[in-house]
């Protein structure tokens, strides 16, 4: 296995259990953050637009909407001009999510990269934006079925 890929696999796996265990201390489930953090920029989107964001299915946005509406942080509401479109609004609960979130997230960053010096964290910043860009534009290209696989 490559390297790269074996290591920031792992490294994703273990900063996932961590942000998943702090999530769940202001009871969110897996994910729910990142729905909230869409609709913290800006409320109010569609399902579609909240998917697009993440770079999930829509059905895999509805299902945890649906799971947060029930837990009374979004509420559901047709669109005023085209009522085939609903729209994603966080409740005051969801809202109230916003600062206590950052602020976990913050700490699991400041802990995690305390090892680092702040050249070491602008580099890993910088290198993993470009990794995150590349990857990004790789996944919209389309897939040529003869193509060997890293070729």
């Amino acid at each position: 296995m490559s390297e790269f890929l074996d290591l920031h696999g792992r490294t994703s796996k273990a900063l996932r259990a961590l942000a998943d265990a702090a999530m769940r201390r202001h009871g969110l489930h897996v994910g729910q953050n990142y729905l909230l953090a869409v609709l913290w920029e800006r409320d109010g989107r569609t399902p579609g637009d909240v998917a697009a964001a993440l770079n999930v299915t829509t059905p895999t946005v509805v299902k945890m909407a649906d799971r947060m509406t029930t837990a009374g942080l979004l509420t559901r509401r047709r669109d005023d001009r085209d009522h085939r479109l609903v729209r994603l609004w966080l409740t005051d609960a969801g809202r109230a999510l916003q600062e206590p979130v950052e602020a976990e997230r913050r700490l699991i960053e400041e802990r995690v990269t305390a090892d680092l010096t702040e050249p070491e964290r602008a580099s890993l910043l910088s290198a993993l934006a470009k990794v995150h860009r590349t990857a990004s534009g790789l996944l919209s290209e389309p897939v040529d079925q003869g193509r060997p696989a890293g070729a």
